[in-house]
């Protein structure tokens, strides 16, 4: 997927689906995300592996196709640290700018990887 933002969707209980535009990367024929381990588009993806992916702007408006995707959280950490590493390559300053950020404010250690796969 080109660009620079996926808008990721995920389903509640009741079957709503719920859109967040996100940075991502592409390894061996995955997508891979990043986001607040606490954030409830992980719990939604625990529950339910379903999920719809989409190009978007930084808004999240959908530029393209929206396709079909399961997901799961990575804790393989070798993995994570090969996810973060294109993400650093694929965003530069702006990943290092929310890794500060997010070092200083404490979250960065709950930061969770996920998985999409077809």
């Amino acid at each position: 997927m080109d660009g620079s933002y996926l808008n990721l969707a995920t389903f509640k209980k009741n079957g709503t689906v719920v859109e967040t535009p996100m940075w991502f990367v592409e390894l061996d024929a995955k997508t891979y995300l990043f986001t607040d381990g606490t954030s409830f588009k992980v719990k939604r993806l625990r529950r339910d592996e379903r999920a719809r992916i989409a190009p978007c702007t930084m808004n999240g408006r959908v530029t393209g196709v929206w396709q079909d995707r399961k997901g799961r959280l990575v804790e393989d950490p070798i993995l994570q640290e090969r996810v973060y590493d294109a993400l650093k390559a694929k965003y530069g300053w702006q990943m290092r700018l929310l890794d500060l950020g997010s070092a200083i404010g404490g979250r960065i250690g709950r930061r969770a990887v996920i998985e999409l796969r077809t």
